[in-house]
């Protein structure tokens, strides 16, 4: 739903990747975002009508994506789809990060495009310890980045994990992720991603930013 440039880039890549796309917008002209090439369904109407759902094939869909440039039609939308149609795999584009933390804490899984992109800017301006980068659809685990202590650069994950009590899932090195291997040890400026209970997120960074105990 939305074909704005989120929209039609989203369609544009699941078509490349094989997949069958529909999309839905209200304003006609916005079909002329999508490639020319484009061979999946455009459906002009509002996203939350069930007919243009219909229309859409929403009954035989896999996943749907509430893209459109309006809050409040987006989670209409995405609650309709989940609700109505039955469809397990939602997400819904918000602006406001206040309202998106409202409908994560619901079940419905949000990007939060305002809070995403500041986030995003500040982390590469200075310091700010941890931000949550990602969550499940029941809140309960995250994906962050973490500040760590400039003494843990040389130590290996794996120790990082057990003093950390969470999973590292990658790291940012020179703007490129990798998954650590056995033996991986930080380097200095990397950023570490761990997959962590969402209620530790805190104590986890605490225990980050100091420097790692001397090994006996």
């Amino acid at each position: 739903m939305g074909c704005g440039r989120v929209g039609a880039t989203l369609a544009e890549q699941l078509e490349e990747g094989g997949h069958s796309v529909a999309v839905v917008d209200q304003n006609p002209d916005a079909f002329r975002r999508l490639p020319e090439d484009f061979q999946g369904r455009r459906v002009t109407g509002l996203g939350f009508d069930r007919d243009a759902l219909a229309q859409a094939g929403i009954e035989e869909a896999y996943a749907f994506a509430a893209v459109s440039n309006g809050d409040n039609s987006n989670i209409i939308a995405a609650r309709v789809v989940r609700e109505t149609f039955g469809v397990a795999n939602v997400v819904a584009r918000i602006y406001d990060p206040r309202r998106a933390e409202v409908y994560q804490r619901l079940g419905i899984p949000t990007v939060a495009t305002v809070r995403w992109t500041a986030d995003q800017v500040l982390r590469r301006l200075l310091p700010m310890g941890a931000v949550a980068e990602f969550q499940d659809a029941s809140s309960q685990v995250s994906l962050a980045s973490f500040d760590l202590h400039r003494r843990w650069v040389g130590e290996d994950m794996r120790r990082l994990e057990r003093v950390a009590g969470a999973r590292v899932a990658y790291l940012t090195r020179l703007g490129l992720g990798i998954i650590p291997e056995e033996g991986t040890v930080l380097q200095e400026h990397d950023v570490v991603h761990l997959v962590v209970a969402t209620d530790r997120i805190g104590p986890v960074q605490r225990l980050l930013a100091v420097a790692p105990a001397e090994e006996e």
